[in-house]
């Protein structure tokens, strides 16, 4: 929206002077840029409007220096100082309407029609807490829906907290950290992370500082949360999307275009049964979703129950070639295409495989934080195909975590890089 109303005033304002195109093309870009560095769309559901206009203001300026910088470079085209003067109040004051409108229609869509909304629950009465529990309660415009706020003192244990949690579907777990003993930290993040839900703490101890936190305000009262994750931001999300479809685009029709129908046809040749095969797997928010391969195997009741293995009789020869080579894994690009999967993200299992591992291996669960990927980081480290023991799932939970802790567009390119290199070289658990 804020893109098309710089490029629509820019065109009524200087079109007759300037190359509509290359105007275009810089001002989209270096406001782009502007945005990401000065956190423009960093605003959250308990965001204050103060500090909404502090963004549009520090944006402004930016933009302003910007477009001045455009039009000092070509003196030439002789556009007056109030031209763009106005060029800029104009857009900012459409901006912050459009901006402002958006915030107080979402707050209206919340507290009146009870949608966007989060449900949670505290751990932890006390001063602090209480503080949260009643702006919950009496800001329903922020969209949260506050269950209970459990006092351990009373004897309460955290079992049944983490059965109420599991019951009533809460989504976000806020803990006091002085009600709690290290081991009952522990506990909570241990449980957060294994049953896909967000923890946050009320920084009211010193230790916790000397953390990685993020540090946040909801109103006057500070929040901690424990795991920072990168694509939760906007503009990264946005990034990443952008990315995936431009990329999976390229692939379908570059590639799958005309290498299907030569796939196509040596599967039929060899073996009866569908060109594609399709199965369940769990995705982002353990979401099931229909993942396509090209068949590799002969049609068999245990394919959604038992991965391939070394020496596998259930797979084909032309099969065994499109394993080695990972040729099976493109259709997949479609997943990305259609926002079920990206390209770069923690590879997903079948669903008999996840619910296994999910009781078994600690974290497990927090590779469902983030959309799964073609590839990955653990992929290319060396963590791929047969699991054979339960190093394999915790070599591989743990550059998923990392990944989901560190993602950066440079860290995607660089794993899909790594990915040809390997494809070409040839991997010993491709099969």
């Amino acid at each position: 929206m804020d893109l098309c109303v710089i490029n629509c005033l820019a065109i009524l304002y200087f079109f007759v002077n300037i190359n509509p195109l290359n105007f275009i093309l810089y001002v989209s870009i270096g406001w782009i840029i502007l945005s990401t560095f000065s956190k423009f769309y960093e605003v959250y559901r308990y965001t204050r409007e103060v500090f909404i206009l502090n963004l549009i203001f520090r944006q402004s300026i930016l933009f302003f220096l910007v477009i001045f910088a455009y039009f000092g470079y070509h003196a030439d085209l002789k556009i007056k100082p109030i031209t763009v003067f106005k060029y800029v109040s104009f857009s900012f004051l459409l901006i912050t309407i459009f901006k402002f409108a958006m915030y107080y229609l979402l707050q209206k869509y919340r507290s009146s029609f009870g949608g966007n909304f989060r449900i949670t629950v505290i751990i932890g009465r006390n001063k602090q807490t209480l503080a949260l529990e009643s702006l919950f309660n009496n800001n329903p415009e922020y969209g949260y829906t506050h269950k209970n706020t459990f006092c351990l003192k009373n004897g309460t244990e955290l079992g049944n907290i983490f059965e109420y949690i599991v019951s009533e579907n809460v989504d976000e777990i806020y803990c006091s950290i002085t009600e709690l003993s290290n081991e009952q930290l522990l506990k909570v993040i241990d449980f957060a992370d294994n049953n896909l839900k967000v923890v946050k703490f009320l920084p009211d101890n010193k230790e916790i500082y000397s953390k990685k936190l993020k540090y946040e305000y909801y109103d006057y009262i500070p929040i901690l949360t424990l795991r920072n994750i990168p694509l939760e931001d906007s503009i990264n999300l946005l990034i990443k999307r952008v990315f995936d479809i431009l990329f999976s685009s390229a692939v379908i029709i570059f590639l799958l275009s005309w290498l299907t129908p030569i796939i196509a046809i040596l599967i039929k040749l060899e073996s009866k049964g569908p060109v594609f095969f399709k199965q369940s797997r769990n995705g982002f928010n353990y979401k099931e979703f229909d993942c396509y391969k090209f068949r590799s195997m002969t049609p068999n009741k245990n394919a959604h129950l038992h991965q391939a293995t070394r020496g596998d009789h259930r797979i084909t020869k032309v099969g065994r070639f499109i394993r080695k080579t990972s040729i099976d894994e493109l259709p997949q690009f479609f997943n990305v295409l259609f926002g079920d999967m990206s390209v770069v993200g923690p590879r997903p299992h079948m669903v008999s495989h996840t619910n296994m591992y999910a009781k078994r291996i600690d974290k497990f669960m927090v590779r469902h934080f983030v959309k799964p990927g073609i590839t990955g980081l653990a992929q290319v480290r060396g963590f791929r195909g047969e699991i054979e023991t339960d190093k394999d799932i915790i070599g591989r939970v743990k550059y998923d975590i990392f990944y989901i802790e560190n993602w950066s567009l440079f860290l995607d390119i660089k794993i899909i890089v790594q990915t040809f290199v390997n494809a070409v070289r040839g991997e010993d658990k491709a099969y």
